[in-house]
């Protein structure tokens, strides 16, 4: 794809353009040429971490020895994190919800109508699940740029994003609060300073849900905004001629296939599946029945359901495991990180630093700045809390505030950075068929308004929550 130039005919279209067209589009040549890749973050963040050690006077060797001991210690969340882009994806390009993603392609009419109507779907999906939320908009995408002619590819493609940059660790896949809600998965030293945070005080407080509508009515207007009336940029230019078609299954060419296209497979396991996601919610309750291991369950089965024929479900599977290669390979490196900072002072110096450069008033704000920071060279919001939550709740302790509302805050923050960073992109990437700096440009907008957003009402809504003591196992 070629880095775009600025003929006579770019030239018109950016003086046609005003206020946030302007500042996308100029933005979006800027990114194109200057962003690296996420890879390059991951590494980038490790040598901040082990020279930060080296600097406080921590030993090469122990630095060492933490970064090979925690290489492998985030192998069952990476698993987890994993489960999510496939059971997202494969419920995405089932037959039945490809179809809903179809009728609802023909609604919008114009290009800027048709940017803000991905980003609101990118976003209410998010709440569901931010991989469901990758796929079902890049899917949405390339069914709408066949109906609207004169769209940004650039723009509509980061509006797809939006999801995942602004209010996916706000709903219910939010890797954070669903950890601090399972006692399981959380680690042995995190759960003796925070114990079990429920979700009643994390996703689903008002608070927390008062700051989606909020973020996602600003970002739907943004979108609007700051895509261009009509553009050069469009899907055609990226080489994208043609929508995302569902494949139609093969005939059958053996009897030993028949199981693989009979239905009567996937609807048993399926069914006995969700009777087992009865049975815990049953048993929890439904707001403690949520966490990493019954959410993926739900999309597996989901997906098997709507899938019907077992050759379907595994062709999506296949289909969707490249979108997971970034996972397996960075979240090692991001180990490696976590065993660093656990495993050494930097913890407690961390925490310590906190307390005295902050106050119960500040804290909040202080919390954000940092966790967008940190959210570039570690982006991931499970992996990147476990390696901040215990210094930032330690804190939090000292400074008494409230902790289910610092997971929040954290979601908030952490979600920021994604708007630039290219990690979380990668699954969108390859069904749009652009590279990240493509869309970056465009995110950079939507970063600047909702930094000041979340700033302003993290600090805010802190003030509305008293701190509660942790009820310790």
């Amino acid at each position: 794809m070629p880095v775009p130039v600025k003929n006579a005919e770019h030239e018109r279209e950016g003086e046609s353009a005003v206020g946030f067209a302007r500042l996308g589009m100029a933005l979006a040549d800027w990114s194109q040429r200057w962003f690296p890749d996420a890879f390059v973050f991951a590494l980038a963040g490790l040598i901040v971490v082990f020279v930060t050690g080296a600097l406080l006077g921590i030993a090469m060797r122990d630095l060492v020895k933490y970064f090979g001991e925690g290489f492998w210690s985030l192998i069952p969340f990476t698993m987890q994190m994993a489960m999510i882009i496939i059971g997202g994806y494969v419920v995405a390009t089932s037959p039945p919800v490809h179809r809903l993603i179809r009728r609802l392609a023909g609604a919008p009419r114009t290009p800027r109508a048709a940017v803000a109507f991905v980003a609101f779907f990118s976003m209410a999906t998010a709440m569901v699940s931010w991989g469901l939320s990758l796929i079902f908009s890049g899917v949405l995408v390339r069914e709408v740029v066949r109906n609207v002619r004169g769209v940004d590819y650039r723009a509509i493609g980061a509006a797809a994003y939006l999801g995942t940059g602004s209010v996916w660790a706000l709903g219910l896949s939010s890797s954070a609060a669903l950890v601090m809600a399972t006692p399981s998965a959380i680690p042995v030293a995190l759960l003796k300073i925070s114990g079990v945070i429920p979700l009643k005080e994390t996703i689903y407080s008002w608070q927390s849900l008062t700051t989606a509508a909020i973020l996602i009515f600003a970002g739907v207007i943004v979108a609007y905004l700051s895509a261009p009336v009509s553009s050069t940029k469009t899907a055609e230019s990226f080489g994208v001629t043609e929508g995302l078609e569902v494949q139609k299954l093969e005939e059958r060419r053996a009897p030993a296939e028949w199981l693989e296209y009979a239905p009567v497979l996937s609807l048993v396991v399926g069914l006995l599946g969700m009777a087992y996601l009865a049975q815990v919610l049953a048993a929890r309750g439904p707001l403690a029945a949520l966490d990493l291991n019954t959410y993926n369950l739900l999309f597996l089965m989901l997906g098997l359901l709507l899938h019907w024929r077992p050759r379907s479900f595994v062709r999506a599977v296949n289909n969707a495991v490249p979108s997971t290669a970034g996972v397996l390979i960075q979240f090692p490196f991001y180990g490696g990180i976590f065993g660093i900072i656990t495993m050494s002072p930097l913890s407690r110096d961390l925490a310590h630093f906190f307390v005295s450069f902050s106050s119960t008033g500040t804290y909040p704000i202080l919390v954000s700045i940092y966790s967008a920071i940190l959210g570039m060279f570690v982006p991931s919001g499970g992996s990147k809390w476990i390696i901040e939550a215990p210094y930032v709740l330690q804190a939090a302790k000292d400074l008494r505030v409230n902790l289910g509302w610092v997971v929040q805050i954290y979601n908030t923050s952490e979600a920021l950075p994604n708007l630039i960073n290219p990690f979380w992109m990668l699954p969108l990437l390859g069904l749009l068929k652009v590279r990240a700096r493509d869309l970056i440009g465009y995110g950079l907008v939507y970063f600047f308004v909702n930094s000041v957003l979340v700033l302003f009402f993290m600090w805010f809504f802190a003030r509305t929550l008293p701190y509660v003591p942790p009820a310790i196992p």
